[in-house]
């Protein structure tokens, strides 16, 4: 049986990487509020679907990409639901084509494993040249929900709150797209 925790308001007791403490801590100076659950390592769609059911919003799909060379590195956020499809994703953008970025730069630049992929990383200092991406869908929902910067812990917060608060708080510029 996966487990999901019950809702919770608080930050969790103690932050295992330096992501999930900025998060909180912006959080807190912010005033954003937030609902969180503990779980087991949230990876497959399945997993998901029993925190989306604990929390009551879809969890959110976000993919690290870079080009060919690796100088240019991007954050989709899109619903679960809709498949990536590069060719279209770059078509948007007017950019060359891309791929998953690997593990490496993953953590290098956003301070996450794989699975535990959130806009929430645009926060840290590291991540200031990755360009954010959101499927205009997302942006448009009430409510938004990803990891907290780990596999094993999700927030619920106000997609108004993470669009006028939180990203303006890092210096980077969304890109809305409508795939």
């Amino acid at each position: 049986m996966f487990k999901v925790s019950e809702l919770m308001v608080t930050p969790p007791g103690a932050f295992e990487t330096p992501l999930r403490q900025a998060v909180y801590e912006a959080f807190a100076r912010l005033e954003i509020p937030f609902w969180r659950v503990d779980t087991d390592p949230g990876i497959t769609m399945e997993d998901c679907q029993h925190i989306d059911a604990k929390i009551g919003v879809r969890i959110v799909k976000t993919i690290f990409l870079c080009n060919r060379q690796q100088t240019a590195f991007y954050l989709y956020v899109t619903t679960d639901d809709k498949p990536f499809v590069t060719r279209d994703f770059c078509g948007a953008l007017g950019i060359p084509r891309v791929s998953f970025a690997s593990a490496e730069k993953l953590w290098e630049l956003t301070g996450v494993e794989v699975g535990a992929t959130t806009i929430l990383s645009a926060i840290l200092p590291s991540a200031s040249n990755v360009q954010l991406v959101m499927d205009c869908t997302v942006a448009e929902d009430e409510w938004f929900a990803c990891t907290d910067g780990t596999a094993t812990c999700f927030v619920k917060l106000r997609t108004a709150d993470l669009l006028e608060k939180y990203l303006p708080a890092t210096d980077h510029t969304l890109t809305l797209l409508s795939l």
